[in-house]
């Protein structure tokens, strides 16, 4: 009886000891301007978020000098005292795949901003991502960016690590960071097709085992985004953000082909695009059913637990997709 009764304590203290070490819940800001709406303050509220990843700007290249030039800096239009922000800076990956790139430069420039905007809006900040999908092309010039970068800043950093990093991890190398966070999106090309580009399971199974390889401490950014496709005559033609499937099937212009998959029945502008007749639309997104389905997955597959769950992007026409305690199921299931 005893020893039952012992059993039965260690067992509850085990399922304790699991619910207080769960992940905590942050968010990807990824706007221009920094304004949050009720909405997003309410879920922010309600998930006890206390972390926000705001991306700063991006980092491009000029057309003609092809020097790299920052790209639509952050406004911030309210205060962001609340929160622990880590400033998140994009570099687009033909940045890195320039030969001639002063990379001491472009360092110390990237700084200078981030530090500039901080000083700007009052931000102390401890931590700065790094977000660049880097190639077996570019690699040398991004492993050595990061390695200067880091010494310049003197703050822990960060890095988007994509999955194809991962298992490919000794051809790719990894980046001299303190901590990655896996990109759990993106898995496909965006195509014609029935396929999601943004999540699919037999796409992420091929790279699941290599997690427990890979040497590097990683949090998890999952999808909550979504996005239209906008085919025709078979060939995408662009994507549309801000479109729903239950958006499109209220609207008479369109008609349901398949569960993700709208027709367009006649011609029609909608919020600035045009539509053609015969046009389709295939609306890509990740269900709150998938979300637990990928924390299920990484869950078993992860040496190391994630000290985060990060999710892209905190967006109220995002947010009203999900159920309110959808955040805390996902990080429930680590």
């Amino acid at each position: 009886m005893k020893k039952n009764i012992l059993l039965g304590f260690i067992v509850s203290l085990l399922i304790s000891c699991g619910k207080n070490n769960e992940p905590v819940i942050s968010f990807y800001y990824w706007k221009t301007i920094f304004k949050l709406s009720e909405t997003e303050k309410q879920t922010l509220k309600e998930n006890n978020v206390s972390k926000l990843y705001i991306r700063y700007f991006d980092v491009g290249l000029h057309p003609e000098s092809k020097s790299p030039i920052p790209i639509s800096p952050i406004h911030f239009l309210e205060s962001v005292d609340a929160f622990e922000i880590v400033p998140v800076v994009f570099i687009k990956n033909k940045v890195m795949l320039e030969s001639a790139l002063d990379i001491d430069d472009l360092a110390l420039k990237t700084l200078k901003l981030v530090n500039e905007i901080n000083a700007k809006n009052k931000i102390s900040c401890k931590e700065i991502q790094i977000d660049c999908d880097w190639t077996l092309v570019s690699k040398n010039n991004y492993l050595k960016f990061i390695e200067r970068f880091k010494k310049l800043s003197n703050k822990k950093l960060s890095a988007t690590i994509r999955l194809h990093q991962v298992k490919y991890f000794k051809k790719t190398k990894i980046p001299n960071v303190d901590s990655g966070v896996l990109m759990y999106y993106n898995m496909g090309s965006i195509a014609a097709d029935t396929l999601n580009s943004i999540y699919s399971q037999k796409v992420a199974e091929r790279y699941l085992e290599s997690l427990k390889k890979y040497p590097l401490h990683l949090d998890f950014a999952l999808p909550i985004y979504s996005w239209g496709v906008h085919i025709r005559g078979g060939r995408v033609i662009g994507l549309r953000s801000k479109v729903t499937a239950q958006e499109l099937k209220k609207d008479i212009n369109f008609e349901s082909i398949s569960g993700t998959i709208f027709s367009v029945k006649h011609s029609n502008y909608k919020k600035g695009i045009f539509y053609e007749e015969g046009d389709q639309i295939k609306i890509e997104a990740t269900s709150s059913k998938e979300l637990i389905e990928i924390a299920e997955d990484l869950e078993e597959n992860t040496a190391q637990k994630p000290n985060e769950i990060i999710f892209y992007d905190l967006d109220e026409f995002n947010l009203k997709n999900y159920e309110k305690n959808i955040f805390k199921q996902v990080v429930s299931c680590f």
